[in-house]
């Protein structure tokens, strides 16, 4: 023991065991370790659950054990150095928890009466970490219409008390903002980090969180991942001009959206899964974006405010050929030709064409016929040619899929776009049919009224018995309308009868 000691300096506490408490005696200035089996102090930590993230609160909850919580006074350390000091209360409440508040907590119990005698507690671990965001993945993103698509959910740190919450993104177009309406099945969240979508047929996007402990964590929301569509939707379709998949960075790209809405914007989804509307890169003409020199190579499709049309992964190049290729699928059974096409519109030489980089016959003057296209026809296309007949130097295109659709699709498409124009035409003859109806009742009307009017020159005028100021007399007037005469007969001009009733006062 050092007699040279400032015994009035604050006393650190070491870390003690379960079996273990603190004796200080402040006047002599030295700590007594003794066991007293049952009786030292146990924190834990509410809500339980690990990892915390920030923004949070917790409370930590001091019990001294097998003693009157109230005797005691508590302070509270992180780390060894204290926060809170000679409390009343065996519970301390935290403020929004940051990255900073991460450590080793641990309590201490000071004896009111004995304040000399304190018990130390056991240590927590406590680890805040930032809210995380999910990655959210989807498999195929390009289904063919009506595959099944699988969303999968990841957190990072994985814990096992995570269930998952699935979203699909909807376009405010008024206020420049997605939604997020919960999926079937998804109110109470799912156990599974996956979730399946059957019977996919349209372009659409997808978020995911997570949510755990007691009360209920949630990260935060995943980005949009979207689940592409070529197929056509008549509710809702992409026109690209010119009209291929691959162009040169020099020439001016538009693309214009068709359907059931007066209201469109043009979307694209870059490489680095940045998704941005044609007012940020180019200029909205109505339906119709202009995205001139300034478009890039992404998935562009076209959103109203219910719906997402068919999808096209454009890619734009800086090289000297592109090929020639449709921008949606075709229909199985269907024919469809492919083409090289030069920057400078020349011709190239001695072109061939490349399945999945296996060579294909019979390519003629630059192009390749595909008749009768089945789902074998599928997979990635390029084109290689000669800038002169006996050149060595040749010009190689990237590739780009062709997708080939089933009949049925392509009969419900066509269906579907039929019962849309006949819906549309239908409507307008039935609102030109009531009008006519409207119109020729109320010249009905009208006539039939005008046969009804009375005359002072009617003979029953002449009829009437005056009787003496008692009486009162009624008349009953009948109009009856005339049946329609043949078109040579002339219009009925006699006068109109009427029945004439004598009656008295006394009489009603």
């Amino acid at each position: 023991m050092n007699p040279n000691r400032d015994t009035s300096s604050p006393v650190r506490l070491r870390s003690v065991s379960h079996e273990q408490s603190v004796r200080v005696d402040a006047r002599m200035g030295h700590t007594l370790f003794g066991v007293l089996g049952i009786f030292y102090a146990l924190l834990h930590i509410e809500p339980n659950w690990s990892p915390l993230f920030t923004g949070k609160k917790v409370t930590f909850i001091c019990d001294s054990r097998g003693e009157n919580n109230a005797d005691w006074n508590y302070s509270f350390s992180r780390n060894d150095r204290f926060f809170s000091t000679n409390g009343t209360s065996n519970r301390y409440k935290s403020s929004s928890l940051t990255t900073g508040d991460s450590g080793e907590y641990q309590c201490v119990a000071h004896h009111k009466i004995h304040p000399d005698v304190r018990r130390g507690s056991n240590k927590v671990s406590l680890t805040v970490s930032n809210v995380p965001r999910p990655v959210l993945t989807v498999s195929p993103s390009w289904p063919s219409p009506g595959d099944s698509v699988t969303l999968t959910c990841t957190v990072v740190p994985p814990s096992a008390g995570w269930r998952f919450f699935w979203y699909k993104a909807l376009h405010k177009l008024s206020l420049s903002y997605y939604t997020y309406d919960l999926l079937p099945g998804s109110t109470t969240g799912t156990e599974q980090d996956s979730y399946v979508l059957h019977g996919q047929t349209h372009t659409a996007g997808y978020v995911c969180r997570a949510g755990g402990g007691d009360p209920v964590i949630y990260t935060r929301y995943s980005y949009r991942t979207f689940v592409w569509s070529g197929g056509v939707n008549p509710a809702a379709s992409l026109t690209v001009s010119p009209q291929r998949l691959q162009h040169f960075r020099t020439e001016s790209l538009s693309l214009s959206c068709e359907g059931n809405s007066t209201e469109w914007r043009v979307m694209r989804a870059d490489e680095d899964g940045f998704v941005s509307s044609c007012s940020s890169w180019g200029r909205m003409n109505r339906s119709t974006c202009n995205a001139g020199d300034r478009a890039r190579s992404a998935v562009y499709w076209c959103e109203s405010a219910t719906q997402s049309s068919n999808a096209a992964n454009i890619t734009i190049h800086s090289g000297d050929v592109v090929l020639v290729s449709p921008v949606h699928p075709v229909a199985e059974g269907h024919s469809v030709t492919l083409g090289c096409k030069l920057r400078t519109e020349n011709l190239l030489y001695n072109v061939d064409f490349y399945r999945n980089d296996q060579l294909l016959p019979n390519g003629v003057r630059g192009e390749l016929l595909l008749s009768a296209v089945t789902k074998s026809h599928e997979g990635f296309y390029k084109c290689r040619g000669r800038t002169s007949p006996r050149g060595l130097d040749t010009l190689t295109s990237a590739e780009s899929w062709l997708s080939v659709k089933d009949p049925e699709e392509a009969a419900s498409s066509s269906v579907s776009l039929v019962l849309l124009v006949v819906g549309l035409v239908s409507g307008v003859l039935l609102i030109i049919l009531l009008l006519l109806f409207l119109c020729r009742y109320r010249r009905s009307k009208a006539s039939g009224l005008s046969r009804c009017q009375r005359t002072n020159q009617s003979p029953a005028t002449d009829h009437m018995i005056h009787q003496d100021q008692s009486s009162v007399t009624y008349s009953v007037v009948t109009c009856k309308h005339l049946k329609k005469k043949e078109k040579h007969d002339e219009a009925d001009e006699g006068p109109v009868y009427s029945d004439v009733r004598i009656a008295s006062a006394a009489d009603q």
